[in-house]
């Protein structure tokens, strides 16, 4: 059966922080599967890292998803540190997922811009795992993050052949994008093709988005236009399929697990904590 999760409001526009948490344990307690995050740096909203590590701290037993976070913008072992600890503090509840990003304004540390990032996150994945093993960083002899930490979990996000390659070699599943179940679908398809290729045994973990708005539905499909805005064409399409009315939301549900999705995971619209319950209401 198809598992629920929802979204938190991190990324939008000029978002009140103290919703997140509150978010979090409205979603814990109304039986959704996972709190996920959307990412970006050049936007006015909480990093995906402070966002998780709220969600760790306010709940129990939800799971935690990055869905997706930039990570060729972050040194790797930074990265990896920061993963362990949310992971850690969450006990054992995070699962990361990346991607190599698009918007060049995203690309805001010294030396991490968007040239070679392919390449460079290919190295990071190993710098990840090295990280996680507890070997040494920064050229002594201590390991970044404490002993019994994890390896965590990654699914990835693209369209990219590249990506899917990563995917089926690193990872335990695949990311789609914001878009209606038809336009998807094609991704889906892929991923799996690219898992076979990869020699993986069984199926990759497939997680759908979608946006919801249900007690501003204007407001929410205006948040998740501007959202997307560098990018008019997509954002058009994202903003147009943002569920508004609980048919909507059926509707969508009943697309994703058409096409086999493992989780739907529908990420907010605003940041009205009532909308929560609202989607509660529809799915469960």
């Amino acid at each position: 059966m198809v598992q629920i999760g929802t979204g938190l409001p991190n990324q939008i526009r000029n978002v009140r922080p103290d919703s997140i948490p509150e978010f979090a344990r409205r979603a814990e307690k109304a039986g959704f599967s996972t709190l996920s995050t959307v990412g970006r740096t050049a936007y006015p909203g909480v990093q995906d890292t402070v966002a998780l590590a709220a969600a760790a701290g306010a709940t129990s037993t939800i799971g935690l998803l990055s869905g997706v976070m930039l990570a060729p913008t972050w040194p790797a072992v930074l990265l990896a540190k920061e993963l362990a600890g949310i992971d850690g503090i969450s006990g054992g509840r995070l699962t990361a997922g990346v991607g190599v990003g698009v918007r060049p304004d995203d690309f805001v540390a010294d030396g991490y811009g968007t040239s070679g990032r392919g390449a460079r996150f290919d190295r990071d994945l190993e710098t990840y795992a090295a990280v996680w093993e507890g070997k040494p960083v920064g050229g002594g002899t201590n390991p970044a993050v404490p002993q019994g930490t994890r390896k965590i979990p990654l699914l990835f996000g693209g369209f990219a052949p590249a990506a899917l390659d990563r995917m089926a070699r690193w990872g335990e599943g695949y990311v789609g994008g914001s878009l209606p179940p038809a336009m998807v679908g094609p991704s889906f398809d892929a991923a799996r093709e690219a898992w076979r290729r990869g020699g993986r045994e069984g199926s990759p973990r497939i997680v759908a988005l979608a946006y919801y708005a249900l007690g501003d539905g204007d407001a929410g499909r205006d948040n998740v236009y501007d959202y997307y805005s560098v990018t008019p064409d997509f954002a058009k399409i994202t903003s147009g399929a943002v569920c508004t009315t609980p048919e909507a939301v059926r509707e969508a549900v009943a697309g994703f697990t058409d096409l086999g999705a493992d989780e739907i995971l529908f990420n907010p619209g605003t940041d009205d904590p009532d909308d929560v319950a609202r989607l509660a209401e529809i799915v469960f």
